[in-house]
């Protein structure tokens, strides 16, 4: 079967598809089969040059930044139409490309960012001008003369902004860029993953249907030059990217010289507290899905298990009956419920993750292998270790793979204090039937969100983003798109 959008063979600059000059494609795999699904093009410094050029050029001379609030809302609107009209093929793409389960693709990696995409429009037509209160003051030019005067504060688009995504959730992630960046006035450098560069390049068909005018979304694909040039480049003003911890510091370097403005959505190790009076089974089965839900691939995943001393024998017997119904397998069976990992390497770090979690000394509850009914494709079994020391590597560093961790307590303050051990804070959430004390201790930890017995996932309205080492800025919420903007302050006289 054709799988939408992998017969895509060129780039997307100033408004045309561009074939790359070195003619060079990399082979797109699903994850699941290991079949090649498609040929991507493959970009260089002189695409990457040409994209910043036009994103410049859209900008400093195009009609775009220049328009009413009103009038790029329904350009966007016009996009989010089009991405509805598509939704079945780029659902279809995100289980071939990105090994994304049929329940991931519907909800969270669809529906949800489609949802956002309406709620940013919304934001966007907000006033943007707030007006500063008329005040008195003595002229500094004329002797016992007194002056009336007040002001406005302007918000403007910062300019060209590079946006760097990973293969994760790359729909999604690719909407969290574009829709804030453009809504703004911001034209755009988008460069994709190279694992899952056909959920980017679709943009580029939707963009010459809506009318953007040329330069306004430039899509490019390449290897780590490339990244540098469109993060180091002096035409671009600001970089937003999802990643790593160690991608996104060396971004933060590669900005420096030019004083670049840097959004980044970087890693976490979330704690999930699991107090004494907590439903055991409820814990166990959040527990459960934020270990394996897009096998471990998510930065806000809950992989470190915070479990009071009491019940924790409990807690691991719970998720090990429930284990079974999140065996690996096909992520286009509506039925699965675990899919694979991205590539061969990603599930070798892993592995090497668990070597290391046991000669550490930690107890291997369950998992710790890869399932034996699937011989192709890059799955892992879900995987748990028990009679974990908070500074053990499995503790301590992203795995990015279905592995997590139980570690003891026997106070809520030896709890919080073992969860802010971590140099992440981007999620994390606890589970008690006490929920004033709940929220208490949520206040407590360092991190960017906590969800109190599973909570609400889906508020349009709640920012996300980290504390320390998980990044920079906020994404989503009512100030979204104040982070691809900045402010400017006008002052006059009243009168005379």
């Amino acid at each position: 079967m054709s799988i939408p959008y992998t017969r895509i063979d060129s780039l997307y600059i100033n408004g045309a598809w561009v074939r790359p000059e070195s003619g060079q494609t990399d082979a797109v795999i699903n994850p699941a089969t290991e079949a090649v699904i498609g040929h991507a093009p493959v970009g260089g410094l002189a695409e990457a040059d040409a994209a910043i050029a036009a994103a410049r050029r859209a900008f400093d001379q195009g009609p775009w930044p220049r328009m009413s609030a009103e009038a790029r809302a329904t350009t966007m609107r016009a996009m989010h139409r089009a991405l509805a009209e598509r939704a079945e093929q780029i659902k279809t793409l995100m289980i071939a490309e990105g090994g994304v389960t049929r329940a991931l693709a519907e909800r969270m990696f669809y529906t949800r960012p489609m949802t956002l995409f309406e709620a940013a429009i919304a934001r966007s037509l907000a006033p943007s001008v707030r007006h500063l209160p008329v005040e008195t003051a003595p002229s500094p030019f004329i002797p016992q003369a007194r002056l009336l005067g007040g002001g406005v504060v302007v918000r403007e688009p910062l300019g060209v902004v590079a946006a760097i995504t990973p293969y994760n959730a790359p729909f999604l992630t690719n909407l969290s860029k574009l829709v804030p960046a453009l809504l703004a006035g911001n034209t755009v450098v988008l460069k994709p993953s190279p694992y899952t560069p056909y959920s980017a390049l679709l943009f580029g068909e939707i963009a010459s249907e809506i009318g953007l005018p040329p330069g306004v979304l430039n899509i490019i694909t390449g290897d780590a030059a490339v990244a540098r040039r469109i993060t180091s480049d002096d035409a671009v003003d600001m970089v937003t990217f999802t990643g790593s911890e160690p991608v996104g510091a060396a971004i933060l370097a590669q900005g420096a010289p030019t004083i670049k403005r840097t959004l980044l959505e970087l890693g976490g190790k979330s704690a999930l507290i699991v107090r004494e009076d907590a439903d055991i089974q409820k814990a166990a089965m959040e527990g459960l899905f934020q270990v394996a839900t897009h096998c471990g691939q998510g930065c806000a995943l809950a992989t470190r298990h915070l479990v009071h001393n009491a019940v924790r024998p409990a807690y691991l017997q719970a998720m090990q009956a429930m284990v079974g119904m999140l065996a690996p397998g096909n992520p286009a069976d509506p039925a699965t419920m675990m899919g694979p990992l991205i590539r061969n390497v990603a599930r070798e770090r892993v592995e090497r993750f668990v070597e290391q979690g046991v000669a550490e000394g930690a107890r291997l509850a369950f998992g710790g292998t890869r399932p034996a009914h699937l011989e192709r494709g890059y799955f892992y079994n879900v995987t748990m270790f028990d009679d974990v020391d908070n500074r053990m590597a499995i503790a301590q560093n992203e795995i990015f793979g279905p592995v997590g961790c139980v570690i003891g307590f026997d106070s809520d303050d030896e709890a919080v204090a073992i969860a802010n051990d971590s140099r992440y804070g981007l999620y994390g959430g606890i589970h008690s039937r006490d929920p004033a004390m709940a929220y208490e201790m949520a206040l407590q930890l360092r991190t960017g969100g906590v969800v109190i017995n599973g909570g609400l996932y889906q508020l349009a309205d709640a920012p996300f983003g980290g504390y320390k080492r998980s990044g920079l800025g906020r994404e989503y919420g009512e100030n979204w798109l104040h982070e691809y903007t900045q402010e400017k302050s006008i002052l006059f006289p009243v009168g005379l």
